[in-house]
């Protein structure tokens, strides 16, 4: 039976910036996952809010946020600055953290250049990260050091039809030294565009969050 969900538009203060975002919280949630969107996009992605609500429907909270603010970016160089964009996910962690009376195990979904940031802010975050799943994802973009330091178990998923990117990706996935898996996705382009290819990315980030996410935040740190 589909839980109750409480949405809520929340202020998360970052250095100077101040991110907007839209924070799903369902009745018993038992885990919660932070989206880092990819360049030009942001928590408004019509994807990205699909993913979420099966996340939501799951029992998963989910926290869709802008990394940039509105000024930031009209320069389009700096939706590809990846430091910036993983120490903006590295401050919403700690922040989102902090509001919780009762800590959940806390995860990454990560599309395009947001699943690099995602991978980065794992690196650096001082709150625990359990389990990360990237979409269509260039996790290439922090570097070999980067990958081959992140714990929490990695879920790739890429198009079937986006070949540079299927290259890319399986390079990342040899690179990790985490639990990790690969999905390539048949007929789908880049963007998941295609009929029921959406659908069988939420399918494969409901299944992960669920394995990596569904224990207790001190299990879940124990096998991260």
């Amino acid at each position: 039976m589909e839980s109750r969900l409480h949405l809520q538009e929340v202020t998360i203060p970052a250095g100077d910036a101040r991110l907007m975002g839209t924070l799903a919280l369902p009745q018993d949630a038992r885990s919660l996952v932070l989206f880092a969107h990819g360049s030009g996009s942001s928590r408004l992605s019509p994807r990205n809010r699909y993913v979420a609500a099966e996340l939501n429907r799951a029992g998963i909270a989910t926290l869709l946020m802008d990394l940039l603010s509105e000024q930031e970016d009209t320069d389009p160089a700096a939706r590809f600055k990846i430091d910036l964009l993983a120490a903006r996910l590295a401050q919403a962690t700690v922040w989102i953290a902090v509001q919780q009376t009762a800590p959940l195990p806390l995860g990454y979904f990560g599309a395009s250049t947001g699943a690099a940031a995602a991978m980065r802010a794992a690196h650096v975050s001082s709150v625990p990260i359990q389990a990360i799943v990237s979409r269509g994802g260039r996790p290439d973009l922090v570097g070999p050091d980067v990958l081959a330091s992140v714990q929490a178990p990695t879920l790739l998923v890429v198009g079937g039809l986006d070949a540079n990117v299927i290259e890319l990706n399986k390079a990342v996935f040899a690179l990790l030294e985490c639990p990790k898996d690969l999905v390539i996705v048949p007929g789908a382009t880049h963007l998941f565009e295609e009929p029921g290819t959406l659908e069988a990315v939420a399918r494969c980030a409901v299944q992960w969050f669920e394995r990596y996410l569904g224990k207790t935040s001190g299990d879940a740190r124990g096998n991260a």
